[in-house]
């Protein structure tokens, strides 16, 4: 899984993984969260027509997943394939935390269903530095790029890193060697 604040570059490591991983004969789907299925569509459409009430999107959230996990993460796993995801519960428990929902409780309800990571990818970048990279200037950011709830969600992913299946990853570097980064923490995890 890669988790990380918006503008950390997710959804170009989690291609660079897969592809990296199938060069190596693995099984790999690489997928991401909110999907497109009909929850998270909803959920992709609030972030341009105006946010949802925190309940609804939980509520969403949660459908989203769980259609998630029976429809592909866990058919993938059972017949021996890795799921790359860029974004899972923990971007719930960051985000949906920043309005007020406790992170823990968002876990817990998430973990009665959804598989734990066999490891998680934390892409950590200063707020700053993540603002400048999505292109947010003078205060003219979406619901999800306001700078109090990324820091509010940056450290909350990082509380996740004296976790055994954690490994934070530093985006203020190259593709390249982020990547680098990357593939490395997966050979040191094996």
């Amino acid at each position: 899984m890669i988790e990380g604040i918006d503008g950390t570059g997710k959804s170009t490591q989690a291609t660079m993984l897969a592809e990296h991983l199938r060069s190596q004969g693995h099984e790999v789907v690489q997928s991401f969260e909110p999907t497109n299925g009909p929850w998270g569509s909803k959920l992709r459409a609030s972030a341009t027509t105006g946010r949802l009430s925190i309940e609804e999107e939980l509520d969403l959230f949660l459908k989203d997943r769980r259609q998630h996990v029976k429809d592909l993460i866990t058919p993938t796993i059972e017949r021996g394939g890795i799921v790359v995801l860029d974004r899972y519960y923990f971007s719930t428990m960051a985000y949906q935390g920043a309005r007020g929902i406790d992170p823990q409780q968002i876990r817990r309800t998430n973990e009665s269903f959804a598989p734990k990571p066999d490891i998680l990818l934390i892409l950590d970048l200063p707020v700053d530095l993540a603002l400048k990279r999505i292109g947010v200037r003078d205060g003219e950011a979406n619901e999800f790029e306001k700078r109090e709830s990324l820091q509010f969600c940056r450290d909350l992913f990082l509380s996740l890193k004296e976790e055994s299946f954690t490994h934070v990853i530093d985006t203020n570097v190259s593709i390249q060697e982020v990547h680098a980064q990357i593939v490395k923490s997966i050979s040191d995890h094996s």
